[in-house]
């Protein structure tokens, strides 16, 4: 044999020996839980090469995502009703709808951030008051209706007597 073909040989045998070392290598997506994408609960990923013994049923390798809706964070915009709140101007925050009944409310007022829930009122399933406190000792209260899951208007008020008209969504 000649140097050539004993180079071409070499070559080939560590490309096949690390073909052969990855060979029984899986690649799965996993979400940041830990779970495996794609494989419902009770079907396991598929095993690397060589392993033979299944996962035992009493030890579930993951589990399926939580039923139920996702909570979606939704703007609300409350624009100036009265003298005191044109001061301020239009007012930027958010709403957490937990798809709950319940919502939690966050905002920035005068340098105060003012953090709260919002509930639905029983028997009305759209009409719901909202609460909100800063650590400055600012506070506010709102009455508001949802049109649709991801958009309401209302009326808020705040500890100083300013008034604002809250647009909820998009």
């Amino acid at each position: 044999m000649t140097n050539s073909s004993l180079s071409r040989n070499a070559v080939l045998a560590a490309l096949a020996a690390a073909a052969l070392s990855l060979s029984g290598c899986y690649i799965l997506p996993v979400a940041p839980d830990g779970q495996v994408y794609g494989y419902p609960a009770t079907v396991p990923p598929p095993a690397p090469l060589g392993y033979s013994a299944p996962p035992s049923p009493a030890t579930p390798l993951y589990s399926a995502p939580p039923p139920g809706p996702v909570p979606t964070v939704l703007q609300a915009r409350l624009y100036p009703a009265n003298d005191l709140a044109v001061q301020t101007g239009v007012i930027h925050g958010t709403v957490t709808n937990l798809m709950t009944g319940k919502g939690r409310f966050q905002l920035n007022y005068r340098g105060d951030t003012l953090t709260g829930e919002a509930t639905r009122v029983d028997g009305d399933s759209r009409r719901g008051v909202a609460s909100a406190y800063g650590a400055g000792g600012s506070y506010m209260s709102c009455e508001y209706q949802m049109h649709t899951l991801r958009q309401g208007a209302g009326s808020c008020t705040f500890s100083n007597g300013a008034k604002y008209q809250v647009h909820i969504g998009s």
